[in-house]
């Protein structure tokens, strides 16, 4: 079993998950158990200190079921959950939910006001019929040949910076938008390439910029350019998520779909009339079907 909130299921939760995997037949069930809080705990305490998610509750879910996991236990952030102490939370852990392992990362903290850390688990678990396993943090070299820590946080200030490229080396895989396509103002389909406007809910969006990105439709993968910001040449203030589909033909509004973000292309400019944006437009669509390939 492992507790947290698990927000991008990047390496380091990857890690975590291959160690419970590798634990399974250790145990009487043989099954491995998330418990997670949906959604975070701060929409409740601190509202406005709640970060924006890195995956939709669904995808998340579906992560884990991939990596393996066999039990999903969502813990809704009420007050008789959120108002216990770090020892309430481990009586109940060790006397209710009994898991043979617990595996956790050495940050952890638990119980109200974070009154629990991983030091304190240590101590208790060593008294108790529960082993717990403490998985060391991952390591990832940026492009830029940093080495960082992988962490959910730094994975949404690599996002929020941009730095897509960055944050697939994190997660071991492409940041993804998921969004419901929704009616925008039409602007693509009268520059001749019509883009899905995605509403996104409260995923993090990446900073203003086009970005090279694939999307898949009905089994079929499609190279696509990205937009996020406003409209500057038709002076929009309006923040849209625009994604065209190069090669696509046919009416996506109403359907919910995934946009892989793959590369950052450059920044919104404001062109001098349409004609200027639409060369612009011509060369980005070379870049990144280059790019998405």
């Amino acid at each position: 079993m492992s507790i947290g909130n698990f927000d991008g299921i990047h390496l380091g939760h990857r890690k975590l998950l291959a160690m419970a995997d590798a634990l399974r037949g250790q145990s009487a069930s043989g099954r491995v158990a998330i418990v997670t809080f949906e959604p975070h705990p701060l929409t409740v305490l601190r509202p406005e200190l709640a970060p924006p998610r890195l995956t939709p509750s669904h995808t998340k879910q579906a992560l884990l079921e991939q990596a393996g996991v066999d039990d999903y236990v969502v813990l809704p952030p009420a007050p008789e959950v959120l108002n216990l102490t770090a020892a309430d939370f481990w009586s109940i852990l060790r006397d209710e939910a009994r898991p043979a392992h617990l595996i956790e990362g050495n940050s952890f903290t638990f119980g109200k006001g974070r009154g629990g850390n991983i030091d304190r688990l240590r101590e208790w678990s060593a008294s108790s019929a529960i082993k717990l396993d403490v998985v060391d943090p991952v390591d990832a070299v940026l492009l830029d040949l940093t080495i960082v820590p992988v962490s959910s946080s730094l994975i949404r200030w690599l996002v929020a910076h941009g730095r897509v490229r960055d944050a697939a080396i994190c997660l071991g895989r492409p940041y993804t938008l998921h969004g419901e396509v929704v009616r925008g103002f039409r602007r693509g389909r009268q520059l001749g390439v019509p883009t899905a406007n995605l509403h996104c809910d409260d995923q993090l969006i990446p900073a203003d910029g086009v970005y090279a990105g694939r999307c898949s439709i009905d089994g079929k993968r499609f190279a696509a350019a990205v937009s996020i910001g406003s409209l500057p040449t038709f002076e929009e203030r309006k923040f849209q998520v625009e994604a065209h589909l190069i090669g696509y033909d046919g009416d996506l509004y109403g359907r919910a779909i995934d946009v892989e973000l793959i590369d950052w292309v450059r920044e919104q400019w404001k062109f001098d009339g349409v004609e200027a944006l639409k060369r612009q437009i011509a060369r980005d669509l070379k870049v990144i079907n280059d790019r998405a390939a």
